[in-house]
């Protein structure tokens, strides 16, 4: 395996003159991935194109051709006609200035990069990139939530166990099931923008590591580039994928959360519960068992959070330990941030499409609903009759444990069974064996009443608009 020497088109090949092994060469290149900022590598070199102009550094005219060469240049990578040369291209800042040398003559693209790193351009370049996919996100999730709070809305009657333990607990609404899962995808949504705050921050002007020594303007280049500001100090500028690991710490939460999501729906679409029916575009079938209809979708959906899981472990630990600004350690942040970002949109897109065309059953929900789901109903009776919780609670346990022993359910006892264990039942007790007043009753923010639960569709329109 013979070397080979630095290329003249490496943006550090003239301190170099002994040969590179051709396996580092590929080790270190990132073309093959950082190509994905190729419109956002322009647009900053744009911006700075145009803020050397106005300090002298390039004419109006050497401006204009930057400008007109990098058009060309973004339009060969939007018809996929860009060639990448190999061993040459090492990631896009050098290709994208390689091409424009190619199209305007070098003595004018040559002056580009006057005063700039590469250290400040891939942080600007990451960031305009991963500040777009994440406001396509935002959109993603307020899709997701558009379509919990439809469904809770519309299917706001339907009754269901709730659960703790996955042990059949209290009666609640589906719809306030939905909100549960919507109540967490909103508080996602409000932590992604702030998120999106930090990620549009501008490194652009801060050199390798001690700034720019012509006096450029960084505040006009992070206007017109969208930026809401910039990093303060031109070391921290350089050094910080704090913006990519916050991402993905963002989309392990939100992919946690798709996880449980999807854990319950896989659960209630079983035989064994029947609540709801996966729509065929998000099931698959078996191979060996005709009658198989398998929620492929979630179980991926339920997968895939743990590769999001990875993404952040794994960059959390490579930067944890590296001394001060730029290491090359930093080149890992990017593929797990393209990675993470396009499974979390995806993933959200699936479960809009999962949620926006299951089908539930009611009735199935409701005759899974059992009287001694109830007994804190019960108890609540005799709260109201001015008996003491703790009393009540060990009262309507007994009344639980007779029902076992007679083998029958709480709701076909008799009154005199009743009073045999509490004489303070009266002839209204068997009121309080009533779903639909038991859920009527928990009217409280937050609660599973019909009010409370639209209170609660309404707050999250809200955060919407």
């Amino acid at each position: 395996m013979s070397a080979s020497k630095p290329n003249a088109n490496m943006l550090w090949g003239g301190r170099f003159t002994g040969g590179l092994d051709p396996l580092m060469v590929s080790y270190n290149e990132s073309i093959y991935f950082d190509r994905a900022i190729y419109a956002q590598d322009i647009r900053g070199s744009i911006a700075y194109a145009r803020a050397n102009s106005k300090i002298g550094i390039l004419t109006a005219d050497e401006f204009a051709a930057i400008e007109k060469g990098f058009a060309q240049v973004l339009s060969e990578w939007e018809s996929g006609t860009f060639e990448i040369k190999p061993g040459v291209d090492e990631d896009i800042h050098t290709a994208n200035e390689r091409r424009l040398g190619e199209i305007i003559g070098t003595s004018i693209a040559g002056k580009l990069h006057t005063g700039r790193s590469r250290n400040d351009q891939v942080g600007t370049g990451m960031r305009l990139w991963l500040r777009d996919q994440l406001r396509e996100i935002d959109q993603h999730l307020v899709g997701l939530l558009r379509v919990t709070t439809s469904r809770a809305k519309s299917e706001i009657s339907a009754l269901m166990p709730g659960y703790t333990h996955l042990q059949r607990a209290q009666p609640i609404r589906w719809s306030h099931w939905l909100l549960s899962y919507g109540s967490v995808f909103a508080s996602d949504l409000e932590r992604l923008r702030e998120v999106i705050r930090r990620v549009n921050r501008s490194p652009l002007g801060s050199g390798a590591l001690v700034g720019n020594p012509f006096g450029i303007d960084r505040e006009a280049m992070a206007s017109e580039l969208g930026f809401e500001g910039i990093i303060n100090n031109s070391m921290a500028a350089v050094a910080d994928r704090d913006f990519v690991v916050e991402t993905l710490q963002w989309a392990a939460t939100l992919m946690q959360h798709v996880s449980r999501w999807a854990e319950d729906l896989i659960i209630y679409s079983t035989a064994e519960f029947g609540f709801v029916r996966l729509a065929d575009a998000y099931s698959t079938g078996s191979s060996l068992m005709p009658q198989k209809k398998n929620p492929d979708s979630l179980e991926l959906l339920r997968g895939k959070s743990g590769r999001v899981f990875g993404h952040m472990a794994g960059l959390m630990m490579t930067v944890k330990g590296l001394p001060s600004t730029y290491n090359k350690d930093l080149q890992e942040s990017f593929e797990p941030m393209l990675d993470a970002v396009k499974t979390t949109a995806d993933s959200i897109q699936i479960a809009t499409g999962v949620l926006s065309t299951l089908s539930i059953f009611p009735d199935r929900m409701r005759a899974a609903l059992t009287p001694d789901m109830l007994a804190t109903d019960l108890a609540d009776y005799l709260v109201r009759r001015g008996v003491p919780f703790r009393e009540t609670h060990h009262i309507s346990g007994r009344v639980v444990a007779l029902a076992e022993k007679e083998a029958k359910p709480m709701d076909r006892l008799t009154l005199p069974q009743l009073q045999a264990v509490d004489p303070r039942f009266a002839d209204d007790v068997m009121d309080a064996f009533d779903y639909e007043a038991s859920v009527e009753k928990r009217t409280v923010l937050g609660g599973t009443s019909k009010k409370s639960v639209e209170e609660q569709i309404s707050r999250i329109q809200k955060l919407l608009e």
